[in-house]
């Protein structure tokens, strides 16, 4: 498969992934506040579903690059990884000092941020 219908193809699967989960996501916080404790987590972890997807979507994608493409994410997601490690770490022992306690979900926007970063730098170098 060319890089082009790789691309082609993961953006595909990965956008009707985004677009179920934006649909689950909705569909989740109208439906949470009017449902029992049990149903209530299943309701709420639903968005997980169609995140698989977007990430099954993306694994397939890295399969299909060349070798200086799958070097290039690995060293985006080695970044990414780390640094927002660090990060959160670092802002770990700040709360400790008084900063605001921030809710785990703000973590992994941090680690797809750092590692969009990681590319860019990693795709600079190889150019």
């Amino acid at each position: 498969m060319s890089q082009q219908s790789a691309a082609r193809a993961y953006t595909r699967e990965f956008g009707v992934a985004m677009a179920w989960y934006v649909i689950v996501v909705l569909g989740s916080i109208s439906l949470v506040g009017g449902v029992g404790q049990p149903i209530k987590t299943l309701v709420t972890l639903a968005p997980l579903i169609p995140a698989t997807f977007a990430l099954f979507a993306y694994l397939r994608f890295v399969s299909r690059m060349d070798e200086l493409g799958q070097r290039i994410q690995l060293e985006a997601l080695a970044f990414g990884f780390g640094a927002a490690g660090m990060l959160t770490f670092a802002y770990g022992f700040l709360e400790n000092a008084g900063f605001p306690q921030l809710s785990y979900i703000w973590v992994f926007p941090l680690m797809i941020a750092l590692w969009g970063i990681g590319g860019a730098i990693a795709a600079y170098r190889y150019r």
